[in-house]
C-alpha cells in the first residue's frame, strides 16, 4: 500500500459538518450538548489549544463552558471542580488541558473525571476499552 497524503483541514471540516448536522437533527427540546474546558495556569500553547477546542465546539452547536484557574490552584480545588462537573447535567464532556502545573497530581485529576464524560479518553476505564478496540 502506498502512502497517501491527507488534507487534515478538509477532513476536520467535514467531520465538524457531520457533527453539526447530527446535533441539529437531534430533538430541539433536548438539552444542548455541553463541554467543560478546564485550563489551569497560563501556558501559552495550552491557551491556544483550548481556544481552538472552544471555537470548534461552538461551531458544531456544542455549548462550551470555560473554567480557567490560576496556576496556584491545588489538586483538591481541581478535584472539587471535577466532582461538580461530573454531577452537572448540562455538562456532557470534560476536557482538562494538560500539562497541569507540577504541584497538581495529574493522575488523581484524570482518574476523577467520570468515564462517561472523559473527552480525552484518559480515564483508566476508557484507556482499557480503547486498547481493546471497544467504544
Amino acid at each position: 500500500m502506498t502512502a497517501q497524503i491527507i488534507d487534515g483541514k478538509a477532513f476536520a471540516k467535514k467531520a465538524r459538518q457531520s457533527v453539526a448536522e447530527a446535533i441539529a437533527k437531534s430533538n430541539p427540546d433536548a438539552l444542548k450538548p455541553g463541554l467543560a474546558v478546564v485550563l489551569v495556569g497560563e501556558d501559552p500553547a495550552s491557551k491556544v489549544y483550548v481556544r481552538h477546542k472552544e471555537r470548534a465546539a461552538k461551531e458544531v452547536g456544542v455549548a462550551a463552558f470555560d473554567y480557567k484557574k490560576p496556576s496556584t490552584t491545588t489538586t483538591d480545588d481541581l478535584l472539587t471542580l471535577i466532582s461538580e462537573l461530573n454531577l452537572d447535567p448540562k455538562i456532557h464532556g470534560i476536557l482538562v488541558q494538560l500539562p497541569l502545573p507540577k504541584h497538581i497530581d495529574e493522575k488523581k485529576v484524570l482518574d476523577s473525571i467520570s468515564p462517561a464524560k472523559d473527552v480525552d479518553g484518559f480515564h483508566p476505564e476508557n484507556i482499557g476499552l480503547l486498547a481493546q478496540g471497544r467504544p
